[in-house]
Formats: structure tokens, C-alpha cells, sequence
């Protein structure tokens, strides 16, 4: 998975990698060339006195070693700006895949692995890239090129290196192999520690008011030890690496001045030799440390790449049309037909044959007891999910057969739980309108009833907004989510129970001046307040997925049980009628 991710996104990147290749390879063969020289200056120099050979060769070391250096450095630059060119590209194809999710996936996921997947885990491949492009592609150069100039100075001697090679090798996988658990695991418990600490963030006021700071401090700390307890063991396999490693190098150091010692007496080699050999021996041994390296990261590397590639090769339940449909007659007629939906593996589905019609200049409403599929149905208009079963129709086109942004430009939707980004107000009330002037953003605002507060705010339009809009009360975020969407001005509205945090005075006003804003546009109300409900011009009653009454408030109030118990649950009889 990790070889497939990288030959995918490294192929735009070949000429930089080809050329840092060559450079890599350029110093390597340097690297292997000194050991050599030296050996001439300690034979032919050293040893017979010749001073003009010493300086000679000293010379051609010294130029050698300044072309080392530069293609080191050109090596490392081209390293560097691929590998972090790869972390852009990978976190950015992450971002398109995740936008392109329905809610349905989002939610398979969750936000804190997205989260993780998005940046910890593209930096993991990143760093191997990285680590591979500065020294992996060095390693097996300078290994084959130091065996093979090793055995051009002693064959008899290189044979250390046969005993060598092979124990590193074994001694490097076996670690290894324990690894690849551990680092998967180590990526789990650190999406657990988001997840428990965005948790924790996010429901701050939750747990002071229940007082629950002691016990969301104890799942942390557990989440917490439980990244740490397989952090230690991940680094205590890392920590055995490289003591055995030393070993074994030191006992072949050890080896090779032994038997190279008798060598020299025997005549069967020069000093300079045995210098050049033992140079040669730790150029081996320093590729094959490289490698354990690289080796260390590979497995937690290959892990993040599959993480990064379950992302990557998750396709959206919402579709983009092939041949989308990019004009509208822009009435705004809404009709859902036979619709249901159902996730995947679920014994029953959330809607079921659910027929419904909203025409421009009218109201129809959606009520239903807690989780009668309100919201899901009116999630079927914009596409955040797509209908299982049946079709959805906007001016009598199928939505998904729609292009994106002329149906975001016909349909405006006001979530259940309104969300506001960091910016200002009028970065936020611009959002569906980029082109909207002040003037357009204080009608919205008087409309939604939020004029008064913004106002009064340091900055007005220019106020600040905190991410998420927590520096605001929850009917003020009601009110300009409403605000944001008018500013928008779309054929059909969608208020998806919009009105929840509002006082009933607010409540009455908003919706009064609404009715005179969206007078010739189709409205689509979900609530659970039947003041909120009760003069629309259809109201349709849903009870556990299923269409169970149609009509007006006093139409179901005499022929529709479901409807009269819900609406006995907030009024009298007096006040009903």
C-alpha cells in the first residue's frame, strides 16, 4: 500500500527524483573514492616519506570531498522539496476526498480520525519520503560499492563481511516485524486522543454544569496511557535496535584489526590497506544503520499510508452527475417522490415511500416525534444524503442529476445545529452570496431579528466571530444562520428545526417578517414547537419513517392521531383549538 501510494503521487515529481538520484549517486562514489586515496598517501606517502605525493593526492581528496558537499547539498534540496511537495499533494487530496463525503461517510470516519488521517499521518509519509530521498537512496550504493571495493583491496579479509551483513539483516527484521502491530495501534490510540480531547473541548460548558471535570479528566488520562503504554513498547524495540546494531559492528571492527593484523605480518596486505578496509567496513556498516532507520519508520509509514488510502478510495454515496443539468426554470416547485432511505447494514431504513409537494408562495411543514426522519428528509433536498429508493425533484429535475452549484443556488438550507465560522459576521453572512453589499446583509439581519444585536456589537458587520460561533448565545447563531441564508435569496428554503433557541416573541417576529421575505419562494419547515407550525400551508405529520397524515392544523387536529398527540403535548385543548 505504502510503495503504491508514493509511486502514485511521486509520478509528477520524476525529473527533481531522478535528478537527486544522480546527485546522490555522484557523492556516494566520492565517499567510496577517499578511503582509497587515503590508503595511496599512507603507502606511497607516509610510508616513503614523499611529500610531493602527499600533497598531491591531498589536494585531489580535498576536491573530491568539495564535490561530495555540493551534491550532498543539491541531493538534500530536491529531497526536501519533493517530499514536502508529496505532504501538500497528499493532504490536499485528503481535503477534495473529504469534501466530496456525504454526511454518511463523515460520520463512518469520524472527524478526529479525519482529522489525524489529514495530519499526522500524511506527515509520517512524508518523513519516510524524505528520510528516503536523503538516505535510503545512498544506503545500498555506498553498501555494494564499499563490498566491492573492500574485496579489490583483501578478498581473504572480506570474508567478515559475509558473517556481517546477514546477522544485521536478521537481527533488523525480527525488530521490525514487532513493529508493524505496534505503530497501528499507536495510530488508533492517537484517534482516540482526539477524539476524547475535541470531546472535551467542544462540551466544555456540558461538563462544568454537570461537574464532570474528574471524570473527563480520568478518559483522559486512560486514553492517554493508553497511547503512552504502546508508545513505551514501540520505543523499547527501537531502543534494542541500535545497541545490537553496535555490536555487531564493533565486534566486526574488532575482527577485521585482528585478522588484519596478521595479514600485514604475513605481508599479504599494507597499513594503508587495513585503513582503507576498516573505512570501507564502517561505510557498510553505516549504510546498513541507514537502512535500520529507514526500517524503523517503514512500519508506521506503510500504516499511515493505508489509513491515508481508506480515505483516498472511499467513494461518496453522493455522486456527481456525469452530465449534470446546469440551468433551472428557478420556480422553486419542490416535490419528493416514493423517497426512502437506508444506511448500509441497517435493519430498517430511516424513510420509507415518503411523498411530498411544496409549491413557491407556500409553507409546509415537517413534524414528527425524535427520530422520525425529519431532518434526514430535508437532508435529501441538497444532496447531503442521496434517496436509497424514489427521487427528489427541484423544478422537475432530479437533484442528482443536478450541478452542484446551481443547486446550492436554488435551495438554502439552515441546519439543526447552526454553525458559524471564525471570521466576522459579514465573512459569515457572505457565505452563500460573496457579492452581497452591506446594505443586503442589514436587510437579512433585520428579517432574521439580529440587526438590533449585531449592531450593538464593537464593530457591528466587522465583529468578530470566535469558530464555531461559541462567542455568541445559540438563538443569536439561530438568527444569523437564518440571516446567512436569506442573504443567499434561493427558491427553496429549508429551516431544519431553525427556530428552537428562540423565545416565542423572537420567534413570532422572525417568522412574520420571513413570511413577507419568502413570500414567492417554497419554504420547508421542520420543528417540534407547533407554535412555530401551526399556520402552514401543509403540514406533513412523519412517525418512524412513514407519512402519516397531510394537511392543515385543523384538519389533522380532527383526523390525525399522531398529530393531536403531539400537539396535546405542548397546548391545551383551548389553546389548539
Amino acid at each position: 500500500m505504502l510503495i503504491r501510494l508514493l509511486r502514485t503521487c511521486l509520478r509528477p515529481y520524476r525529473k527533481p527524483i531522478a535528478l537527486l538520484v544522480a546527485l546522490q549517486f555522484l557523492q556516494t562514489c566520492a565517499s567510496l573514492y577517499l578511503p582509497t586515496l587515503n590508503a595511496d598517501i599512507i603507502d606511497n606517502g607516509v610510508v616513503k616519506g614523499d611529500s610531493g605525493y602527499i600533497l598531491a593526492f591531498g589536494a585531489l581528496m580535498i576536491g573530491i570531498s568539495l564535490v561530495q558537499v555540493v551534491c550532498n547539498i543539491g541531493a538534500v534540496y530536491y529531497g526536501a522539496r519533493t517530499a514536502a511537495a508529496l505532504g501538500r499533494d497528499l493532504r490536499g487530496a485528503v481535503f477534495d476526498r473529504v469534501q466530496s463525503f456525504s454526511a454518511r461517510e463523515v460520520g463512518g470516519f469520524g472527524a478526529p480520525s479525519l482529522i489525524t488521517r489529514t495530519t499526522n499521518d500524511v506527515q509520517q509519509v512524508q518523513m519516510l519520503a524524505l528520510m528516503t530521498f536523503t538516505l535510503m537512496v545512498s544506503a545500498p550504493i555506498m553498501c555494494v560499492g564499499g563490498i566491492v571495493m573492500a574485496l579489490g583491496l583483501d578478498v581473504p579479509l572480506s570474508g567478515v563481511l559475509v558473517g556481517v551483513v546477514p546477522v544485521l539483516a536478521i537481527c533488523v527484521t525480527l525488530i521490525v516485524r514487532r513493529l508493524r502491530p505496534l505503530f497501528r495501534a499507536m495510530q488508533e490510540r492517537l484517534d482516540t486522543v482526539n477524539r476524547v480531547l475535541r470531546e472535551q473541548i467542544t462540551g466544555n460548558r456540558v461538563i462544568r454544569a454537570f461537574v464532570r471535570d474528574e471524570y473527563e479528566q480520568q478518559r483522559f488520562r486512560k486514553a492517554n496511557a493508553d497511547l503512552t503504554e504502546v508508545a513505551l513498547g514501540s520505543g523499547n524495540l527501537l531502543a534494542l535496535m541500535f545497541p545490537v546494531v553496535m555490536t555487531v559492528v564493533n565486534v566486526s571492527s574488532v575482527a577485521v584489526v585482528w585478522f588484519g593484523a596478521h595479514r600485514i605480518e604475513s605481508g599479504g596486505m599494507q597499513i594503508g590497506d587495513l585503513t582503507a578496509f576498516l573505512a570501507y567496513l564502517m561505510q557498510i556498516v553505516m549504510s546498513v544503520m541507514m537502512a535500520t532507520f529507514m526500517f524503523m519508520m517503514v512500519p508506521r509509514a506503510e500504516v499511515c499510508a493505508e489509513r491515508i488510502q481508506e480515505v483516498l478510495g472511499t467513494e461518496s454515496s453522493v455522486v456527481p452527475p456525469v452530465a449534470p443539468v446546469t440551468e433551472l426554470r428557478r420556480h422553486g416547485h419542490l416535490e419528493v417522490r416514493g423517497a426512502g432511505f437506508r444506511y448500509p447494514g441497517a435493519e430498517e431504513p430511516v424513510l420509507r415511500h415518503i411523498d411530498l409537494v411544496a409549491r413557491p408562495g407556500e409553507t409546509t411543514a415537517v413534524i414528527g416525534s425524535t427520530g422520525s426522519g425529519k431532518s434526514t428528509l430535508l437532508g435529501l433536498v441538497p444532496r447531503l444524503f442521496d434517496a436509497t429508493e424514489g427521487e427528489v425533484l427541484v423544478d422537475g429535475v432530479d437533484v442528482r442529476t443536478v450541478d452542484p452549484e446551481v443547486l446550492a443556488k436554488v435551495v438554502g438550507l439552515v441546519p439543526q445545529k447552526p454553525y458559524l465560522f471564525a471570521g466576522t459576521v459579514a465573512t459569515n453572512l457572505r457565505y452563500g452570496n460573496p457579492d452581497a453589499t452591506d446594505e443586503e446583509l442589514w436587510h437579512a439581519l433585520g428579517v432574521a431579528q439580529a440587526g438590533e444585536f449585531v449592531s450593538g456589537l464593537e464593530g457591528g458587520l466587522d465583529a468578530p466571530v470566535s469558530q464555531g460561533g461559541t462567542n455568541v448565545s445559540g438563538g443569536q447563531r439561530q438568527r444569523l444562520a437564518i440571516a446567512r441564508t436569506l442573504v443567499q435569496r434561493p427558491e427553496i428554503y429549508l429551516f431544519d428545526d431553525s427556530f428552537s433557541a428562540l423565545d416565542y416573541a423572537t420567534d413570532a417576529a422572525l417568522r412574520a417578517e420571513l413570511g413577507r421575505e419568502t413570500a414567492e419562494a417554497t419554504v420547508v419547515i421542520v420543528a417540534q414547537r407547533v407554535s412555530t407550525i401551526r399556520d402552514a400551508d401543509r403540514i406533513i405529520v412523519l412517525d418512524e419513517g412513514r407519512v402519516v397524515g397531510v394537511g392543515r392544523h385543523h384538519e389533522l387536529m380532527a383526523d390525525n392521531e399522531t398529530y393531536r398527540e403531539i400537539v396535546l403535548s405542548q397546548l391545551t385543548e383551548a389553546e389548539a383549538a
